[in-house]
């Protein structure tokens, strides 16, 4: 269907005289597109270049380290998508995870990857000013896991600031996270589910979404052994969810991402 549509949108602009390559790049990636495929896809439009960031972390036994690079990947892509003029920049997976000496919170288990908060913050920093170099005026940062929301926040302010004379604006949207997390936590609490089974991390929710957007990285037959206390590094019940329990909370992150977006992007 997606094909189809783009097909309609490109014979209407040719119809118009309009350059293509200009207004319809073959991606939302950035990665996937030449140098000067980006220019005329800036040229025609695509001003906004959403940034993801995830994350190296142990999730229990039964999902993988990359679970929140994935995730996030392709739920940018969706919002990418939906939104109609929006890029999206590479994952960003080295994020602040916990101290290493001695080592606390994941980085207790095996896998995880941390870096220093001035680091990361750094990273987000230099990023952000490529963008703004290249020509994109809106910038949104997107984080699948808790742990950096405050560092996004922190950056997107200070270069805010910093960009007030400039058309180039930096956001920061915690509607992603919040919808991940409290709406869909909210939403599986209404059908009966359990605090419990919810948990804070690895558990119910965190499972199916992942089961949804990347199954591949669940081990099936753990997940189902994983009851609560028995489970190192699970602070849940991850035993009753499914991809479709999960495509619920996609439905959720993907339109209430696109609605914080819309309305943080939008000029008078």
């Amino acid at each position: 269907m997606m094909r189809a549509l783009r097909l309609f949108i490109a014979c209407g602009l040719l119809a118009a005289g309009l350059p293509l390559s200009a207004a319809t790049p073959s991606t939302v990636w950035l990665e996937q597109l030449t140098s000067p495929e980006l220019a005329a896809a800036i040229r025609g439009g695509n001003t906004t270049i959403i940034v993801p960031i995830g994350g190296t972390e142990q999730n229990g036994p039964h999902m993988a380290l990359g679970k929140h690079n994935r995730r996030v990947a392709a739920l940018a892509e969706k919002v990418a998508l939906k939104l109609g003029n929006a890029l999206v920049a590479p994952v960003i997976a080295y994020v602040p995870e916990g101290a290493l000496a001695p080592p606390t919170g994941h980085m207790r288990y095996p896998g995880t990857i941390t870096v220093p908060v001035a680091a990361y913050r750094a990273i987000l920093d230099a990023a952000a000013r490529s963008f703004k170099l290249h020509g994109f005026v809106d910038i949104v940062f997107l984080g699948d896991s808790g742990d950096y929301q405050d560092d996004n926040r922190a950056v997107a302010a200070a270069l805010s600031r910093e960009w007030a004379g400039t058309p180039v604006r930096i956001h920061a949207i915690r509607e992603y996270y919040d919808a991940a997390t409290t709406k869909f936590t909210a939403q599986l609490l209404a059908q009966g589910y359990t605090s419990a089974e919810t948990g804070r991390h690895a558990g119910l929710p965190d499972t199916a979404l992942t089961l949804a957007l990347a199954p591949e990285l669940v081990r099936g037959d753990l997940q189902k052994g994983a009851a609560p206390g028995t489970a190192p590094g699970v602070a849940g019940d991850p035993r009753r969810a499914t991809a479709e329990l999960g495509q619920a909370g996609v439905e959720a992150i993907v339109a209430q991402t696109v609605a914080a977006i819309t309305k943080a992007t939008r000029r008078p």
